[in-house]
């Protein structure tokens, strides 16, 4: 009877060793791989670019944009909803890193109201007050003959060229 005991025990080994080895192998994709960069619309975050970087792409500079700075690190801001990425290689073109940007939308205290499909945002910090947010409507986007508000798209895209053209302007004026 132990001889059949101990039989059992060696043929499970091998199974042991796969459970091992599995496991492993999950603990070693984990490290690998990287948490999103979660950034909120209209502010920055600062993260440090691998050793070596030379080259950092961004996937879509509609939702966010990266400047580097010296010692190696990096900063993106939130430019728009939504998710993209960043790439960082090396001279030779080698991937670095490549990770996840999303971009979501404020924390702070804001009130969005709509009437049927036109949406206005309020930031209550701490009175209410109007606040420039992608994809609000103005009184410019109804159209009185169609009873519809007219090109979202080409709208929204508009919003955010001018916002981050005056985004751009205003941090241009603080720099004298």
């Amino acid at each position: 009877m132990t001889v059949l005991c101990v039989r059992r025990l060696a043929a499970l080994r091998p199974l042991a060793w796969l459970a091992a080895a599995v496991f492993l192998a999950c603990l070693a994709g984990r490290a690998v791989a990287a948490e999103p960069i979660v950034v909120r619309l209209d502010q920055a975050r600062v993260f440090k670019l691998p050793e070596r970087a030379t080259t950092v792409v961004i996937g879509d500079p509609l939702i966010a944009d990266l400047s580097i700075q010296p010692g190696g690190l990096a900063v993106v801001t939130g430019k728009s909803y939504g998710a993209t990425n960043v790439i960082v290689m090396d001279r030779g073109g080698a991937v670095l890193m490549e990770n996840q940007i999303e971009v979501k939308g404020p924390v702070e205290a804001t009130v969005v109201v709509y009437r049927g499909i036109s949406r206005q945002t309020y930031s209550c910090l701490p009175d209410c007050e109007p606040r420039v947010t992608l994809g609000d409507t103005g009184k410019d986007d109804f159209d009185d003959k169609t009873g519809l508000y007219t090109d979202f798209f080409g709208k929204t895209l508009g919003q955010s060229s001018a916002r981050n053209s005056q985004a751009m302007t205003a941090g241009a004026g603080g720099a004298r």
